[in-house]
């Protein structure tokens, strides 16, 4: 058994600003969602390790809409470098990023950041060294 891909609400209309989050300042693809589930808005992502997809975020369209306050995905990055890059780049495109929580994880280190609609990603590695 795997995961296939992890679901988080957005609000009717969000899908620009999901765009500018999930797929501008986090680094995932936009992928066509399927014909028969196109006409329900919302947006699907991806990141891939070559050809093989490691990680899928749907985003759909909940009303009326409540941001998730504890459930989130956790996209695992190979270095901590690469944390800090990405959280540098999340911060930078104007997204509310935490490093409270760095060091709390025995054997990684992380960051939460914030969609433009409150919902919680987490994103960790392997620390330095």
């Amino acid at each position: 058994m795997r995961l296939h891909h992890v679901q988080v609400s957005i609000p009717k209309d969000g899908e620009d600003q999901a765009r500018q989050f999930y797929g501008a300042a986090l680094g995932l693809t936009e992928v066509d969602k399927p014909p028969s589930l196109a006409g329900r808005g919302g947006c699907w992502f991806r990141t891939f390790d070559g050809d093989d997809v490691v990680a899928e975020i749907h985003l759909g369209v909940d009303s009326p809409f409540v941001p998730a306050k504890k459930a989130h995905p956790a996209l695992l990055l190979d270095s901590a470098k690469e944390l800090e890059e990405l959280g540098a780049r999340i911060s930078t495109r104007g997204f509310e990023v935490s490093w409270t929580d760095r060091y709390t994880f025995e054997g990684y280190e992380r960051f939460h950041c914030k969609d433009p609609f409150g919902n919680r990603v987490e994103t960790l590695s392997l620390p330095a060294g």
